[in-house]
């Protein structure tokens, strides 16, 4: 639950720091962090080698893993659906689908919030915007998950090789069906969309829909979650909030900062470079640690503490340059929507007496598994 200790020493002790087993180079300050997420001449956001059980092919030809101008070119085709004022108009859902989870748990004064609020409400308006039947949701869920969790054993790698295999088969049917019979939704959108007179390839659009899939709910079941976790820590925090909800979208920053969803972003040296005076050759692979850099003392004062009045809070959540969140208008906006509710309709929010917090199986997000929270009933 408490990778900011070891942050904080690696900070000190080896901000650059070259991991001879495994070859890659970690980063942990704010100002090399924000390098390698912003430079894209020098750190490159392709994928390291071709092995489908670390990459995974279906993201071999993804936003996240291009590199200008191919990036400049997919990323417009999506920027139109999350918009500020496309993100405002899908409001009034997110609103109704979160009064329609609370209602269900409301009057129990007890309840795991991940799964009865943080997890299934991401995951339905992302299926919604990319024309995802509901039946189908719960395989979503499971095949982010597996994504994002580590694949350090060859069991791990096996369930990554057999999900992707899941997966891109699903995409290929999914996509085959909205070109016979296209919708109101982003795939038929992408499906129609041309660059320079060409369409996407089928790469690239299996890209989009992995992309969609894992950033559109994964990143924000644990915003939401983690929402919760600080504002309960804090005594006096929720009564504030409730008093002042001009004070929760400053409050949900200081999340982002504090516990980052995404812990750390994966990049290639594209040539022989220093890194905070320390030489970094082309090709090794580097991975910037964002939930370090967000806590680091040359850049906040009092990092380690959590603080909703803290002003004008420059985190990486979202990472930063070209490669910045597409969807981060739209993260803030369920997390602002469902929080809002929440801290309303559950009075007396707090974690359930006796509560052991685990901790998602993965080094790239953070956030937990269960959130067991009790109120005062209606």
């Amino acid at each position: 639950m408490d990778p900011f200790a070891q942050y904080e020493r690696m900070r000190e002790a080896a901000p650059v720091f070259h991991d001879e087993q495994s070859g890659s180079w970690h980063v942990f300050r704010y100002d090399d962090v924000q390098r390698v997420l912003s430079e894209h001449t020098r750190f490159s956001s392709r994928m390291g080698g071709d092995d489908p059980s670390e990459t995974g092919q279906l993201f071999a030809s993804s936003l996240i893993t291009t590199d200008p101008p191919r990036h400049r070119q997919l990323r417009s085709l999506v920027t139109q659906a999350f918009t500020p004022k496309a993100v405002d108009a899908l409001a009034p859902r997110i609103s109704q689908l979160t009064d329609e989870l609370l209602e269900g748990i409301a009057s129990r004064g007890t309840a795991d919030l991940i799964q009865e609020l943080a997890y299934p409400l991401p995951v339905i308006v992302i299926s919604e915007l990319m024309g995802i039947p509901a039946t189908d949701r719960d395989r979503f869920k499971k095949w982010s998950d597996v994504i994002v969790s580590q694949t350090r054993t060859g069991a791990a790698n096996e369930n990554h090789q057999a999900t992707n295999a899941e997966m891109t088969g699903y995409f290929l049917d999914l996509i085959e069906q909205r070109r016979s019979q296209p919708g109101n939704d982003l795939i038929s959108n992408l499906l129609a969309a041309e660059i320079d007179g060409q369409k996407l390839n089928v790469a690239e659009l299996l890209g989009f829909c992995a992309l969609l899939l894992v950033a559109g709910n994964e990143t924000t079941t644990n915003l939401i979650g983690n929402a919760v976790l600080c504002f309960t820590e804090v005594p006096g925090t929720i009564d504030r909030i409730v008093k002042e909800p001009s004070l929760l979208p400053q409050a949900i920053e200081e999340v982002l900062r504090f516990r980052s969803p995404v812990q750390s972003m994966y990049r290639v040296a594209a040539a022989d470079t220093t890194l905070g005076g320390v030489e970094i050759p082309a090709g090794a692979p580097v991975v910037a640690w964002i939930g370090s850099a967000n806590r680091d003392e040359r850049q906040f004062e009092r990092p380690a503490q959590f603080d909703i009045d803290r002003s004008q809070v420059r985190h990486l959540a979202f990472g930063h340059g070209i490669h910045f969140c597409l969807g981060a208008p739209l993260a803030r906006l369920e997390a602002r929507i469902a929080l809002e509710a929440t801290l309303t309709r559950l009075p007396g929010l707090t974690l359930a007496p006796g509560s052991r917090l685990e901790r998602m199986d993965s080094t790239i997000v953070y956030g937990v598994k269960a959130l067991p929270a009790s109120w005062n009933a209606a």
